[in-house]
């Protein structure tokens, strides 16, 4: 009888620190940088490893794009929205707004939301990067919306999570845009303040228990 493959064994777990050290590295130079980020040189002298050690995971840049950008959304999908299951949708909304327009988000988009950082270049990008985008978009609307069994949440229409999010994305890539910090931080103050009138504005148009 042969052995049978090694699936835990050291090389095994070498790889697999390898592609966690790529995609780290990866997905925080994408979001600083945009797609040109994710040139294999500086990924890996980043991530601290050969450029021969790249294509033990990846076929080529855009490959490594594609991941990079789903890498960043494996810990910052649930920073942004928290927890759903003890939350009523506008207590959501409000979180979210609160964690997600904030300062330190603006100043530091290498560890921030995909999303602002590359919605300009993923219109540009190829098919692949596109529907990569897309699809973690639309699990985002499903996490911010919430499961429909989960009362007393009362998840709110389709709409609803994509105005509070286009709200949150629109108003920190305006803050980042401009050179004046006044303007960036009123800009961040307003979108705060609007997505409070739209959890208000939903809150009160909740049918009753």
């Amino acid at each position: 009888m042969t052995d049978a493959p090694e699936t835990d064994g050291p090389r095994a777990r070498a790889k697999r620190e390898s592609l966690r050290r790529i995609l780290v590295a990866a997905s925080a130079r994408l979001r600083r940088e945009g797609l040109e980020g994710a040139a294999i040189a500086p990924v890996m002298k980043a991530a601290g490893l050969t450029h021969g050690a790249f294509y033990a995971h990846f076929r080529d840049k855009d490959e490594l794009a594609v991941a990079a950008f789903r890498q960043a959304f494996a810990t910052e999908r649930e920073r942004w929205i928290g927890a759903t299951r003890d939350r009523s949708w506008p207590a959501r909304a409000r979180r979210l707004a609160a964690r997600y327009l904030t300062a330190r988000h603006r100043d530091d988009p290498g560890a921030g939301c995909a999303f602002a950082a590359l919605a300009t270049d993923a219109a540009r990008a190829p098919d692949a990067f596109r529907a990569a985008y897309g699809q973690e978009l639309r699990a985002t609307l499903a996490a911010i919306r919430g499961a429909p069994d989960d009362d007393p949440m009362r998840p709110p229409p389709l709409d609803h999570a994509a105005a509070m999010l286009a709200l949150c994305v629109g108003g920190l890539s305006l803050a980042r845009a401009v050179n004046d910090p006044e303007l960036s931080e009123r800009l961040l103050s307003a979108c705060r303040d609007a997505a409070e009138r739209l959890a208000q504005a939903d809150a009160a148009a909740a049918p009753p228990d």
